[in-house]
């Protein structure tokens, strides 16, 4: 019989700036934090607190006296490793895991263990690895036991100890080299999945949000799915799709009888996403860079969801995403909200046209959605005729990509190629 696997006792601290006009309200990033650690397999959290602090110490992160301080409340609980909801220096991490004697990760690093235990297909997996291979990379204070771990993770939590920095960079490097091999195999295999998609012209509608916002239980109401739905940051990682006939007006999920559209689920995104895994997974939301109408789903029930939308603004920049592509608001989780804010947020939202307010586990304002959807999907189409010239290879697969185009005829010198298509579209060709 297996020995069960000892949880590791760990510790959150949140480091509050107050020289930083710019912060994050302290209360609901602690708690954040704290839902982060939980999300990790085999860690329990002992105990949270804020550090105010007005800056950090350049060497230990702390002024010495909350060193001391925190010193002795980590020993009376017995932590084996201290979570520190901020970036976090490789001299820091250092010098407090010798003055504490713990583990210290920081919060780019608990993202990237979470990351890691959740990726489930070929292609997340790889991304997330070399992600936490160029985060590494710069700190080389830590053995690379994960590259022949016998456990899940990233082995940021339990690795034995330091190496020689040599030794440690060349099997990053000649890590992150297999794996860029591999991953672009496996970029190959989704570009024929995406032009297969593309001979079906359906209208792709990419469902984005925070994490822990309720995307997933919207693509099961949506689809009829049953997608991994949890009241867990990241419960789900690895993007879904699902061609599907959205439900007639009044109609059960799932029974179709409305437009039919492809439907992509996508990661959560979460304020100070490492911008290694900004990199990392742009491939895999291709899918919301090419959709034709993204849904911005908010828990409008959460005390910092304004905080939380900017944060997703912010990562679709970084991503590049149109700004032009429709989007739709979908104040979701009404149900968590007692009656006099739930009616409050209905009325402010019906003052806009591209806000929408429902709950996802009750239905209440579902049939609303769909006919948002098919009023935002019906963006006025026209159809025109192109010359193209021979060497215009890449416009001409631009356009087979989107499909758009209605016929073909080959002529002396190139191709006249008629298409419909949106305003939109004729911009993004224009910009080519």
């Amino acid at each position: 019989m297996e020995q069960e696997e000892k949880a590791t006792r760990a510790w959150v601290l949140h480091p509050e700036l107050t020289s930083d006009p710019n912060r994050r309200t302290a209360g609901p990033a602690l708690e954040e934090a704290v839902s982060l650690a939980a999300a990790l397999p085999h860690l329990e959290v002992a105990g949270a607190e804020i550090v105010r602090l007005r800056d950090p110490h350049p060497g230990k992160l702390f002024s010495k006296g909350k060193l001391d301080d925190l010193s002795q409340r980590l020993k009376v609980a017995e932590v084996d490793l201290v979570l520190i909801d901020g970036p976090v220096s490789p001299v820091q991490q250092r010098n407090l895991e010798k003055e504490w004697n713990v583990k210290i990760l920081d919060r780019t690093g608990l993202i990237l263990e979470i990351f890691s235990d959740r990726a489930r297909t070929r292609e997340g997996v790889l991304q997330v690895e070399m992600a936490a291979l160029s985060y590494q990379r710069t700190r080389l204070v830590r053995a690379w036991t994960h590259l022949e771990r016998q456990r899940g993770g990233l082995g940021f939590v339990g690795g034995p100890g330091e190496t020689q920095i040599e030794a440690d960079r060349r099997a990053i490097d000649d890590h992150m080299n297999r794996l860029r091999k591999q991953l672009e195999k496996v970029v190959k295999t989704r570009e024929l999945h995406r032009a297969a998609r593309a001979k079906v012209p359906f209208p792709i509608v990419a469902l984005v949000g925070y994490t822990n916002a309720g995307k997933s239980t919207l693509f099961n109401r949506m689809t009829g799915a049953k997608v991994l739905a949890k009241d867990m940051l990241f419960a789900t990682l690895d993007p879904t799709m699902r061609q599907i006939e959205l439900p007639a007006l009044g109609k059960t999920p799932g029974q179709g009888g409305g437009r039919k559209v492809i439907l992509s689920d996508t990661v959560g995104f979460i304020s100070d996403l490492p911008t290694q895994l900004v990199a990392a997974f742009r491939a895999t939301l291709e899918e919301v860079l090419a959709a034709d109408l993204i849904l911005h789903v908010r828990d409008i029930s959460h005390e910092g969801t304004d905080e939380q939308a900017q944060d997703v603004a912010t990562i679709m920049a970084e991503l590049g995403v149109n700004e032009e592509t429709p989007q739709l608001e979908v104040w979701n989780k009404l149900d968590l909200l007692d009656e006099e804010d739930a009616d409050a947020r209905r009325r402010e939202a019906a003052r806009h046209d591209d806000i929408l307010t429902l709950s996802a586990i009750t239905g209440e304002g579902f049939d609303d959605l769909i006919e948002a959807i098919d009023r935002a999907l019906d963006a006025p189409r026209k159809t025109v005729t192109l010359e193209l010239a021979f060497s215009d290879g890449r416009k001409r697969a631009w356009l087979f990509d989107k499909g758009i185009v209605e016929a073909e005829e080959p002529g002396e010198t190139g191709w006249q190629i008629t298409v419909t298509w949106t305003d939109r579209q004729a911009a993004e060709y224009a910009a080519l």
